[in-house]
């Protein structure tokens, strides 16, 4: 997470360059006759957002990896959308042939989704993996772990589905930036789902009875703040911060679940040490 000495030229600690992210509507229909759950959102008011975050940051991930993430931010929305409002899930996706790791998180809670590509100081593993963490109120969490069987995260979340959540789901591309997620629900008609592609889901509306259950609502946004970073930092030991400061007065952290970079002074972090915010 702290990355090197010197502060960029931009941060989120720079207060002009805070913005407030837009919220996309995802609609969720229940597909009549079928037993099915339909979800669907137009993801580009949230794109905008991810890339005016990438700009704040001057964050520059390679093309491939910008579209997988994008994929990534879409399905782990959708999935969201059709879980109980308690919810909270993380996904990432550990890839070995470019090593990397994908992480996409969000909260039925709060309503934001947010995520990051790690391509530095990653761990090999033998195969590619896929790892989800659920976390709902009063409730232990829900981890699982599969292999992943493709860098496409609509792939490997229906993988996921298959294999954890053991019901079929399918992701669909309804128009460029514009997917929708049909889940079975019991007695779904499995054949029917199965038989789905997006052309068929183009003119499921006319083909088919849907019933509108429920809007939400989401925004990419991750809520990390200085002072959050400041909660991690300070728990490390002194050693490990000398290590980091070296002989500078500045020097600069990454919010480990959506990139952000903050300037991090010695003087502010003894301070904060010093008094710490009571709980």
């Amino acid at each position: 997470m702290l990355k090197r000495r010197g502060a960029p030229a931009i941060m989120l600690n720079d207060p002009e360059k805070n913005q407030e992210a837009e919220s996309i509507e995802v609609r969720c229909y229940f597909v009549r006759e079928r037993n099915a759950l339909a979800v669907r959102g137009e993801f580009t008011p949230l794109y905008t957002d991810y890339y005016l975050h990438l700009m704040q940051h001057q964050i520059r991930p390679s093309p491939e990896f910008d579209q997988a993430l994008k994929t990534g931010l879409a399905a782990v929305t959708l999935h969201l959308a059709s879980r109980p409002r308690n919810e909270a899930v993380a996904w990432t996706l550990n890839w070995q042939d470019p090593l990397h790791n994908l992480f996409v998180t969000g909260s039925n809670r709060l309503g934001n989704v947010t995520g990051r590509v790690f391509e530095e100081d990653i761990r090999p593993a033998e195969t590619n993996l896929f790892f989800s963490q659920t976390t709902a109120g009063g409730q232990g969490d829900r981890q699982s772990t599969i292999e992943a069987p493709d860098r496409d995260m609509f792939q490997v979340a229906e993988a996921y589905y298959r294999q954890s959540e053991q019901r079929l789901a399918r992701f669909f591309r309804h128009g460029e930036e514009d997917f929708v997620l049909v889940t079975a629900q019991p007695d779904c008609d499995l054949p029917w789902l199965e038989s789905l592609d997006d052309d068929a889901i183009r003119s499921i509306d006319a083909e088919e009875t849907l019933s509108l259950l429920e809007k939400r609502f989401y925004r990419f946004d991750c809520g990390c703040t200085l002072e959050k970073i400041f909660a991690i930092v300070s728990r490390m030991t002194g050693s490990t911060i000398d290590e980091v400061f070296g002989n500078e007065e500045v020097t600069v952290a990454s919010c480990p679940r959506c990139g952000a970079r903050y300037a991090l002074t010695r003087e502010a972090l003894e301070a904060y040490q010093a008094n710490p915010p009571q709980e």
